[in-house]
């Protein structure tokens, strides 16, 4: 199945964290990452029907069933959210790709390639955050960027390059390690495990990650507003 990250547009970020309510990098992205990751219910959503998927298809290796199976079960956590007027966002993120690894497999006829799509939004995501890291332009450091309104200001500080960096490889870290255990599973057309494997490595992982991101920004506070004790901090400039 495939992976949906959650995105949201600069504008509302903006209107969800603003950098009144937030003073310093840290508390800002522990914000942005708890946001994005849905809790522990947005993560519970998303495994859930790569679960019914998995049970089903070693139970029966019907890849039609299997995929209704996982497609019922979405449906059925959407209509549960409609029912407590929450937000549905992570439910549809999942849906779609349910349909985009439904296409993938019913396409070719083999289960494995229902877990195709997730692969390479991984490789790919892989990619770009390691590569943004290593030409110290690191996305973290965008992110921040488009909640104070000045999208590349935090890149004149070195110290806030640093730790965009550092949190941006933390953040590939589990794209890296997905392609190099699911893919060989993929190639071996090992469809239960690959299941298997994508349960194992999508919230636990996730989990790990966020606990690993937690100590690094509780290390330090850098604040997003210059101080006498942090000069170099990201300035924002100040309305004429």
């Amino acid at each position: 199945m495939s992976e949906a990250t959650p995105q949201s547009s600069a504008s509302e970020v903006k209107a969800e964290v603003r950098p009144a309510e937030v003073t310093t990098v840290e508390a800002l992205v522990r914000a942005q990452l708890s946001k994005a990751l849905g809790g522990k219910r947005g993560m519970l959503e998303g495994a859930i029907p790569t679960l019914g998927f998995t049970l089903s298809w070693i139970s029966t290796h019907d890849l039609r069933l299997s995929l209704t199976v996982s497609g019922s079960l979405a449906v059925a956590l959407l209509v549960l959210r409609l029912l407590q007027r929450s937000t549905v966002q992570f439910v549809v993120n999942s849906m779609i790709g349910i349909a985009i690894a439904a296409f993938f497999a019913l396409r070719s006829g083999r289960a494995e390639d229902a877990f195709l799509p997730g692969l390479i939004y991984n490789a790919v995501y892989a990619v770009v955050l390691t590569g943004s890291a290593l030409i110290r332009w690191p996305l973290v450091g965008f992110m921040i960027g488009g909640v104070t309104g000045e999208l590349t200001a935090w890149h004149n500080n070195p110290r806030l390059v640093r730790l965009c960096a550092t949190l941006t490889w933390v953040l590939a870290v589990p794209c890296i390690l997905r392609v190099i255990v699911q893919y060989p599973l993929w190639a071996a057309g090992q469809a239960g495990w690959l299941g298997i494997a994508k349960i194992a490595m999508g919230w636990p992982l996730q989990l790990g990650v966020l606990a690993a991101m937690v100590w690094l920004l509780n290390r330090d506070e850098t604040p997003l507003q210059p101080t006498a004790q942090h000069p170099t901090a990201q300035q924002t400039p100040a309305p004429s």
